[in-house]
């Protein structure tokens, strides 16, 4: 019998993509898409071959509607997570209600739960071709730490854990803005990080998590998934340099070096937390999700994030000024 599929995060950055990528799986029997508010519904698939979708209401704090979601699901796909925001509510969304859910599922009889995380439960690097079990889990933020809290309560049921590093793509708005943003700080490029980063394109994460959801070769337990090749921060910060030029014109100040960037922007929190990283190898080796998994990882990120920057560009262009019309 085809398996079941419940999706949390439905609305999200990853599991809209997730939801879509389901929807057009004609493996599964049936996709229930789990999001807080109104769900545009995702692109059928071939007639007669892609399952049927269903939307439902739900909140990783309302335990009652999680039950509800579970009931008669086969497989989890666990996306909904808070990104930022205070102590207290990262806790009751990423680790209360990650366990709530879990709870909920175990009971409804799934007999699959895959949950989505971050590589950021392991704290700050340097971290170089480092291979999945081999680092603490050492976060530095109430996000990844209540993530963190989160992944312990699918694992101890059994299940799986995909650790992404750094997400792009379409409807990317922390990645690159943020690059972007620090980069706008600053008078000049940087000019000497020399570190490495595990990315992946965001089609390419939906399409992993999905399989590892329905593949009978996932393991329980964590894995890194990135793209096998790490990317050198010059890359980033030549995009970044790109979509800034297209919002701001080009650079006329002399390039900096982190030392002297972090200096001038010891003020802002913000900043520092990107520098920090780039300063850093933040390298995760685990070839499993495309070797096991039998997924395609897609180009690397100077290919792939080209199919995106109109996208970035549009998204990063600033509003008309009052009383001016757009050109």
């Amino acid at each position: 019998m085809a398996p079941r599929i419940l999706v949390t995060g439905a609305s999200g950055f990853v599991g809209g993509r997730v939801a879509a990528a389901a929807a057009t799986t004609p493996g599964a029997g049936h996709v229930r898409l789990l999001a807080r508010g109104p769900l545009a519904p995702p692109p059928a698939g071939p007639e007669g071959a892609a399952p049927p979708v269903e939307t439902v209401p739900g909140d990783l704090r309302d335990p009652g509607s999680l039950r509800r979601a579970c009931e008669g699901a086969d497989v989890l796909i666990h996306c909904a997570s808070l990104i930022g925001g205070d102590a207290e509510t990262a806790r009751a969304v990423n680790d209360e209600g990650t366990r709530a859910l879990v709870d909920a599922a175990v009971r409804a009889g799934v007999t699959r739960i895959v949950a989505l995380s971050t590589a950021s439960v392991h704290g700050r690097g340097p971290f170089r071709a480092a291979a999945p079990g081999t680092l603490p889990i050492a976060p530095v933020s109430a996000t990844s730490g209540t993530r963190a809290a989160g992944d312990r309560h699918v694992m101890e049921a059994g299940g799986t854990v995909l650790r992404p590093h750094l997400v792009y793509g379409t409807g990317d708005r922390q990645l690159l803005p943020g690059l972007v943003k620090l980069l706008g700080a600053l008078p000049g490029p940087l000019g000497d990080a020399t570190s490495l980063h595990s990315l992946i394109e965001v089609g390419s994460l939906a399409r992993v998590l999905l399989a590892a959801a329905l593949s009978p070769h996932t393991r329980p337990g964590p894995y890194h998934v990135n793209h096998p090749d790490p990317v050198p921060a010059g890359e980033l910060l030549a995009v970044g340099e790109e979509l800034l030029a297209h919002r701001a014109g080009p650079r006329r100040g002399p390039a900096l070096g982190l030392a002297e960037a972090r200096a001038l922007l010891a003020a802002h929190p913000f900043a520092v937390h990107h520098l920090d990283m780039l300063a850093a190898d933040h390298w995760f080796a685990d070839d499993r999700p495309w070797r096991e998994l039998a997924v395609d990882p897609g180009p690397g990120f100077a290919e792939g994030v080209v199919d995106h920057l109109e996208w970035y560009r549009h998204t990063l262009d600033p509003a008309p000024a009052a009383g001016r019309r757009p050109s």
